[in-house]
């Protein structure tokens, strides 16, 4: 028979992902050792550790500076797009 797979909630993948940054210990010998696959604590890694939590903080300021950088290229597009449509009424009205 094959094993259910066991859930883990969300305080124990925490608890799991400190232990993982806290330990030393590699992702191999701790998923060893609890008995979860080395996917799973990589996946939690990613997604509880003090990496993703920085990224998290830091993302608001990336988020702004995106959108500033699109506003002013959009500006840009609209002024060429401006650009092109006089031209091309100047050339259509000079044609016979």
């Amino acid at each position: 028979m094959s094993k259910k797979p066991v859930v883990q909630n969300e305080a124990f993948r925490r608890q799991t992902v400190e232990l993982l940054e806290t330990s030393g210990k590699s992702v191999s010998e701790l998923a060893r050792e609890l008995g979860i696959g080395e996917k799973s604590l990589y996946r939690w890694r990613k997604q509880y550790g003090r990496q993703s939590s920085l990224s998290v903080v830091n993302e608001p300021d990336e988020r702004d500076e995106e959108i500033k950088r699109l506003r002013r290229e959009n500006e840009v597009l609209r002024q060429e797009r401006d650009i092109l449509k006089k031209a091309i009424s100047i050339f259509s009205r000079s044609q016979p």
